[in-house]
């Protein structure tokens, strides 16, 4: 996992809490924000796991023109 991957799922949990405790408070606006940071993680997760396919593919590339 690369830091965006990290940092990305980390939004995400962030995100679930504050959806849970906006319900338990039956506060809507801690409700959405915990939507917003979920969807925001979620993308930065998705950023993340791209970023680790480009290298692994590069680093693949390098290892084929070294034989």
């Amino acid at each position: 996992m690369n830091k965006d991957q990290v940092e990305g799922k980390a939004k995400e949990i962030k995100g679930r809490i504050k959806q849970g405790v906006g319900d338990v408070l039956d506060d809507e606006n801690l409700h959405d924000e915990g939507v917003a940071d979920e969807a925001e993680g979620e993308v930065q997760g998705g950023f993340g796991r791209a970023k680790r396919k480009v290298g692994e593919a590069i680093e693949e590339v390098g290892e084929k023109i070294k034989k």
